[in-house]
């Protein structure tokens, strides 16, 4: 008989700081369904279902077959994939960066981000981030040791105003501003004025800002959402994380970029540099085919998620139960119907996905402030989320 030791029994030191996964609760009640046959149709992980681009896909087996491919790459991107990125930027948003200290390749927009906490922030540094949010914006700040200062977010102005009192009334200040918009999971988009402020906010008092664009390019009904490094003077103190996973379907691929700031920029290559010897190289190789040569992909895969949510808000309010359209993001932020307000976001989900054979990602997994809410992922076809909702309906009617 085994007898468990004190070293064996006690959690890790950054492992105990991590709550349990509450996505985890779902993603178990879906396997088990499907595994008896169930046909449950998931709008819960935001995990593009399209396929990326065959001039990338056909460039990267290319690559592939070369020997010299196969060695060690370069931990900060290899020198034509970072060109590419920042004359994307100049063609996008008339933004200058100089590819050798002011971009850098990542393992996506998780790898920069988790990277760059641990580069920039020491023990007991507050990071000010809107909540609900996506979970390693709070995490990945108190896996490095910091504080995180969460700020309500029912709107961007509500986030921006308890900022500005923030800096008014709290004896210390921030170190960072973690932001992104469109937001995940709220939808919340933002215009440029937005940007200025924050910017004009974080110069005043000595702030970092991290901007994750991860959806930087699906705005709809003709809005388009601004990079921060269009503020004149941001790169004085923001960088902006960029990635492939949304805009050109390549969510599996694992490619991302983070821009602006020199010193941010040379702490996290110098960081990456102890841990990691960059992407495989043929898939960075393949990554420049898709900025070079895949220019109009970003418009229809938003055209694509566009026509998706609005069969997702038409199917959910003719159920009876009123959303609100969003303007931006692969997702749909919803608040529970009245008469389920009580059950809570979890258990609510449990239900939908057991009675209604539909998953979705329950608010409480994006923190304390997204209780009372579900979020819809965009990464079914029309029919299926249409199937959706009348399974939903049905369950409402009931």
């Amino acid at each position: 008989m085994k007898f468990m030791t004190s070293e064996t029994s006690q959690e890790f030191y950054r492992i105990q700081k991590l709550p349990p996964y509450v996505f985890a609760v779902i993603n178990d009640m879906r396997a088990k369904a499907r595994a008896a046959q169930i046909d449950v149709i998931d709008l819960g992980m935001g995990n593009p279902d399209g396929a990326t681009p065959a001039p990338v896909v056909e460039k990267l087996v290319e690559a592939s077959r070369l020997a010299r491919n196969h060695r060690y790459s370069m931990s900060r991107g290899i020198p034509r994939l970072r060109e590419e990125i920042t004359k994307r930027y100049k063609t996008q948003y008339d933004v200058d960066l100089d590819p050798e200290s002011e971009a850098i390749v990542t393992m996506g927009a998780k790898d920069a981000l988790a990277h760059l906490l641990f580069a920039v922030v020491g023990p007991g540094d507050m990071v000010v981030s809107p909540n609900p949010c996506y979970p390693i914006h709070q995490y990945g700040v108190i896996m490095a040791e910091g504080d995180a200062c969460l700020l309500r977010m029912p709107d961007a102005a509500t986030f921006l105003s308890q900022l500005e009192d923030l800096y008014r009334t709290s004896a210390r200040k921030p170190k960072l501003i973690l932001i992104s918009f469109p937001h995940n999971p709220t939808t919340t988009c933002v215009d440029m004025d937005f940007m200025k402020e924050i910017v004009r906010l974080a110069k005043a008092h000595g702030t970092l800002i991290v901007h994750d664009f991860a959806y930087a390019d699906l705005g709809f009904d003709g809005y388009k959402p601004p990079s921060i490094l269009q503020v004149e003077g941001a790169k004085d103190v923001a960088v902006e994380i960029y990635t492939m996973s949304k805009s050109y379907n390549m969510a599996g691929w694992r490619v991302g970029y983070c821009l602006g700031n020199k010193r941010m920029i040379a702490a996290l290559a110098r960081i990456k540099s102890y841990l990691d010897y960059g992407v495989f190289q043929p898939i960075q190789i393949a990554s420049i085919i898709a900025l070079r040569e895949c220019e109009a992909e970003p418009a229809k895969i938003c055209a694509l998620y566009q026509e998706r949510r609005d069969a997702l808000v038409t199917g959910l309010n003719r159920a009876g139960w009123p959303v609100e359209t969003p303007r931006g993001s692969m997702f749909l932020w919803a608040p529970l119907p009245e008469r389920f307000q009580a059950m809570g976001s979890l258990e609510f989900s449990k239900l939908l996905l057991e009675k209604a054979q539909v998953a979705v990602s329950p608010g409480i997994g994006f923190g304390p402030m997204g209780e009372g809410f579900v979020r819809f992922s965009l990464v079914e076809n029309e029919q299926r989320i249409k199937q959706a909702t009348r399974s939903i309906g049905q369950l409402l009617k009931a």
